[in-house]
């Protein structure tokens, strides 16, 4: 028996049906080592990875990686959008709304409840996006000082 491996980014990208680019590893790799980033930070990983990269060639990447499930992207309201790289769950968010710190938050009760809508309206659910909104530790300890 042969111990399973994680596969590689590039075979990641490959078994996703994308072509494998320094651009495309770089960036994949930049939104999984950060926190809900926005593109300026993504693409600033980037650039730190393999020199120059338009703003652009960023935004098309990432409409690609998330197009093919390996990133994700949230848009919470009022704020520009962030990526991460947990997909293939139905976890949710909270939001900072002092400092916009965004952090993951699992669904409250067993395996995907927040999936069973009082009146679907005919629709074929298959994803739920719950944002919660309040004051992070730090903001709220500096609001109280």
């Amino acid at each position: 028996m042969t111990a399973s491996s994680t596969p590689t980014i590039a075979e990641e990208l490959r078994g996703a049906g994308l072509r494998v680019t320094a651009a495309r590893v770089a960036l994949l790799q930049a939104v999984r080592d950060g926190d809900h980033l926005g593109v300026e930070a993504i693409a600033s990983g980037v650039r730190d990875r393999v020199g120059h990269i338009s703003l652009q060639a960023v935004y098309e990447a990432l409409h690609a990686l998330t197009a093919a499930g390996l990133v994700r992207r949230i848009e919470p309201a009022g704020s520009p959008a962030r990526y991460e790289g947990r997909v293939g769950d139905n976890h949710h968010h909270v939001v900072c709304r002092s400092c916009g710190a965004v952090a993951d938050v699992d669904c409250a009760v067993g395996e995907v409840p927040c999936l069973t809508a009082a009146d679907a309206h005919g629709f074929s659910i298959d994803e739920a996006e719950v944002i919660y909104w309040g004051l992070c530790p730090g903001c709220s300890t500096a609001r109280t000082s």
